[in-house]
């Protein structure tokens, strides 16, 4: 089986990066205003697409085969209904 080359990403622009999306994801939590709800979601999109970042490029996720990245994203929706569960029930 041959390997295809890949272009190596600038691991330190990534790492830049993900330091801005922490720095956004303090101010937001410092956000007093907001409604709660909107926090919750708000810090939820920041934290997966810093996992994102993270799996596709330091976990090399980009470069591998399609069928690869298939097996770890099919666990995703049950991770969004664990959350989605565990969201309701603070809320009562």
């Amino acid at each position: 089986m041959a390997t295809a080359e890949h272009k190596h990403p600038n691991y330190i622009a990534i790492w830049i990066y993900l330091a801005v999306l922490t720095g956004v994801e303090l101010v937001v939590a410092l956000l007093h205003f907001l409604p709660r709800q909107m926090l919750i979601g708000a810090l939820i999109f920041l934290a997966i697409w810093k996992a994102l970042l993270v799996a596709l490029y330091f976990m090399h996720l980009r470069f591998e085969p399609k069928r690869l990245v298939v097996m770890v994203l099919a666990p995703l929706p049950l991770a969004v209904i664990l959350v989605l569960f565990v969201m309701t029930e603070f809320g009562k």
